[in-house]
């Protein structure tokens, strides 16, 4: 057996709120909708990966979603303009990534990162 993907499911009664979060300040695409659920994505291949975690590294609470994103500082000046509270960082973890958490319209905790520079 191979896993070919993982999608992170969220409970949430007013979906337009996950198009201004996710699809808006994000940028994924609307992948699939019925009405009752609706799938934000992207068409690039992407590893499949789950952590699992005691805590979220420098005493932080585990995130329910960690995003990768190309450029940190374009992320962050999105979600600040949006007025969106970021809850830590950024800042440069010693395990070589650079990271902000914010939380979704849902109260989820989401890590955004971007991995350091070689």
């Amino acid at each position: 057996m191979k896993v070919n993907r993982i999608v992170a499911n969220i409970e949430a009664e007013d979906l337009e709120k996950a198009k201004a979060f996710y699809g808006d300040l994000l940028g994924l695409e609307e992948l699939m909708n019925h009405g009752w659920i609706i799938t934000y994505g992207s068409e690039e291949k992407m590893s499949v990966q789950i952590n699992v975690a005691s805590e979220g590294g420098s005493n932080m609470p585990t995130p329910d979603l960690s995003i990768e994103v190309d450029d940190l500082e374009e992320a962050l000046w999105v979600m600040k303009e949006a007025g969106v509270a970021i809850e830590y960082g950024p800042v440069d973890e010693p395990w070589g990534v650079r990271r902000f958490f914010v939380r979704d319209p849902f109260g989820k905790m989401l890590n955004i990162l971007s991995h350091a520079s070689e």
